[in-house]
């Protein structure tokens, strides 16, 4: 049972993990699509403006031209024609009403360019595309961050949020856990398995950089949020210690580390001998 406990948990984390680095990585692919969108959508917004700046000036140049009234067209003047006494008469000139032509000052709408079409068709598309894909990252995001939730619950259980919870978490029993506050400083201090420093704090946006002593390797860990677990794997631990923050002020975090009840040595002198032979008792 304490084999499948050791193997199990790192095999559960393992392919979580993969399972994790797989979705950032399609999150970081369908973020590249969505910048690509945006800039051909402004590409296709800055044609689109040009021509309407286009087809407003000739429209405008069109409304200045002044309307002519066409040439009056003479009267056309009928042949002589001779009378019954030989003499010969001018037919009566018909003289046609002059047709007076008005203006209102207005022009006729230019006809829309296809091209116009065409223009406002790409622009409807690459928008309907955008808003695709920002739908397909939100889905992404809330998987991911509903997994790496999960694989935390499954490794560690849940996170105190403050000194009240933190005591709950220790009435279980299964893992050992140390409060700390420490001092922006260049100085390691001692918290339980681990030895940190508090490198930066930015209270505003919630988030803090950290510098740790594991396994007598220096560490840096760099724009951690509030809340955010980190999980450090040692060698003589069975499952991986845990560092939270719960407070970030202005030159100072509270926050708590945890770690595995037992050892690897311990775990390992506690359990039955396996494999041994049987022992025989003579009758």
């Amino acid at each position: 049972m304490l084999n499948l406990m050791r193997w199990g948990l790192p095999a559960l984390a393992a392919a979580l993990l993969g399972t994790s680095v797989y979705n950032v990585a399609d999150l970081a692919h369908e973020r590249r699509k969505t910048q690509d969108l945006s800039a051909s959508n402004a590409d296709l917004r800055s044609s689109l403006a040009r021509m309407q700046n286009q087809l407003q000036t000739v429209s405008d140049r069109l409304n200045q031209l002044p309307i002519q009234a066409p040439a009056p067209v003479a009267p056309e003047e009928p042949a002589p024609r001779p009378s019954a006494f030989g003499e010969t008469v001018k037919p009566a000139v018909r003289v046609r009403p002059k047709i007076r032509v008005v203006s209102d000052g207005r022009s006729k709408a230019p006809k829309e360019d296809p091209r116009w079409t065409d223009v406002q068709s790409r622009l409807n598309d690459q928008q309907q595309q955008l808003s695709n894909a920002r739908e397909e990252i939100d889905k992404t995001r809330d998987d991911l961050e509903g997994k790496l939730n999960s694989t935390h619950d499954e490794l560690s259980g849940s996170i105190a949020k403050n000194h009240d919870e933190l005591v709950e978490l220790e009435k279980r029993g299964e893992r050992n856990y140390y409060e700390f506050q420490i001092d922006k400083s260049k100085q390691f201090s001692r918290v339980g398995p681990l030895s940190v420093s508090l490198r930066k704090v930015n209270q505003k946006h919630k988030y803090y950089d950290l510098a740790l002593m594991v396994d007598d390797q220096q560490l840096e860990k760099k724009h951690l949020s509030l809340y955010e677990p980190m999980m450090l794997s040692t060698s003589d631990r069975p499952q991986p210690i845990e560092l939270v923050v719960n407070e970030i002020h202005d030159n100072l975090v509270k926050g708590y580390i945890s770690e595995p009840k037992y050892k690897k040595a311990e775990l390992a002198s506690t359990s039955p001998a396996e494999n041994s032979p049987p022992i025989l008792q003579q009758r």
